[in-house]
């Protein structure tokens, strides 16, 4: 009789609480498969639909673990009908105790489905920019390029910069000594970008263009070059921009001036 007792006792209390837990593991993991092959199946995901994945899968893992938590108190007796019909009122009571963290939860819905920004975003928050690398249910993750990461309450985002949302300018000013011929400046320069826009520099979106003389400067001759680029990739661009008209104009002796002191002895 006793050993009877016993194997209830190993069934009902240990053996099935880890049951439970088993087959929730392999619930949430089926699903997140099922997601994940969805997701797999289209050849372009974009940066919100990700954003919106990251989300569904934290709800429903969160619901898992309640409903795999009403279970277990269920297997060890505890009436989960009146706990869940009691829920309403405590809801209340946690709802007053917990705001900012439901205020959170709103304010992360708002972010995502007004498209304000998604993960891989470059955004800027109250100075701080950076890449979002993680868009929770309480909190935005921003990575600055120099490593740093920001944690901030979904709440507490406000006056969102996103560089990411549409293109960005490459400008490049480069300037030529007074004593060059324009004429041939212009003729070198047009035929490097007819060069680069044949080659299709990685991120350019259309063509480079030379607007003309942008300044007549202190010491030279300042012309402006143009040209669109994929969000915030406008900076690399310009590096190169600039390093293939450094190594053109040395090719072709034209002079990049730079101040000079000339010292006369008496």
């Amino acid at each position: 009789m006793l050993k009877k007792i016993l194997d209830v006792i190993l069934v009902r209390e240990v053996i099935a609480p880890v049951i439970i837990v088993l087959l929730s593991s392999l619930i949430y993991f089926i699903i997140k498969r099922i997601l994940k092959r969805f997701f797999k199946i289209r050849k372009k995901v974009s940066k919100k639909e990700k954003t919106i994945y990251n989300l569904v899968i934290n709800i429903i893992r969160w619901f898992i673990i309640v409903i795999a938590f009403l279970m277990i108190l269920d297997v060890f007796g505890v009436d989960t009908k009146t706990l869940v019909a009691s829920l309403g009122v405590l809801g209340l009571v946690i709802g007053l105790a917990l705001q900012d963290m439901l205020k959170d939860f709103i304010s992360g819905l708002f972010i995502i489905f007004e498209n304000q920004y998604c993960i891989g975003d470059i955004i800027e928050v109250k100075g701080f920019k950076g890449e979002v690398i993680n868009l929770g249910l309480k909190t935005t993750r921003i990575r600055s390029y120099t490593g740093e990461v920001k944690i901030i309450p979904n709440r507490n985002v406000e006056d969102v910069i996103n560089y990411s949302q549409m293109s960005s300018l490459a400008v490049v000013d480069v300037s030529v000594a007074y004593e060059e011929n324009y004429d041939k400046v212009e003729k070198v320069v047009n035929e490097l970008l007819d060069k680069l826009n044949k080659e299709k520099i990685p991120n350019v979106k259309g063509e480079l263009k030379l607007l003309g003389i942008n300044k007549l400067a202190d010491s030279g001759v300042e012309i402006r070059i143009v040209g669109e680029t994929t969000s915030y990739e406008n900076f690399e661009v310009e590096r190169i921009i600039r390093r293939k008209i450094k190594e053109t104009f040395d090719k072709e002796n034209i002079k990049i001036p730079y101040p000079q002191i000339e010292v006369h002895n008496g």
